[in-house]
């Protein structure tokens, strides 16, 4: 076998180029002139004092923190179907199902658990929900907690949340 391999020469390789140090200090010179743009009109600076001032500019298509809905009678309207659970690239939803006690013939979720350490926030649990079941509408952008237990939101917890855009009973 022959070597097919063919070495291109690199042309106008100059010493300004090869030393980079030019370059260092033009990225500096930009650096600079923004700083002192700044600090000559500091009012002109938009800040949010966060979490004292809480942002006005979130829009309904932000992904939040997760909630589960109810049906007009008030039942939680998943069916433990496992879809948003298959759907989940990081694996963070933990369902249970069980029977419901109320005559109707579907299942209920006995455990519903979203592990948000794990959740990316990606929405394709509301996209394969076929109940509109869950929903990341409650505007809560912002989870604290000391333990990691206190990240795991619980089926309790997922029905308590409420919507931040009012409440509407299908998607549009």
């Amino acid at each position: 076998m022959t070597n097919r391999v063919k070495t291109v020469p690199r042309y106008n390789k100059t010493a300004k180029e090869r030393l980079y140090l030019p370059a260092i200090f033009e990225g500096l010179k930009v650096t600079a002139k923004h700083l002192f743009v700044n600090v000559a009109d500091i009012n002109a600076v938009e800040t949010l004092e966060y979490p004292e001032e809480q942002p006005t500019d979130i829009t309904e298509r932000y992904r939040g923190l997760h909630r589960l809905t109810h049906r007009e009678d008030g039942s939680i309207r998943c069916v433990a179907c496992f879809m948003c659970a298959t759907a989940c690239p990081a694996q963070c939803i933990h369902i249970v199902a069980t029977e419901r006690t109320d005559g109707i013939e579907e299942k209920m979720p006995q455990i519903f658990e979203i592990d948000t350490l794990e959740c990316v926030f990606c929405g394709y649990c509301v996209e394969a929900c076929p109940c509109d079941a869950i929903r990341m509408d409650t505007g809560i952008f912002s989870v604290t907690g000391k333990r990691r237990e206190d990240f795991v939101l619980t089926k309790e917890q997922l029905l308590a949340h409420k919507s931040a855009f009012g409440e509407d009973t299908s998607r549009a």
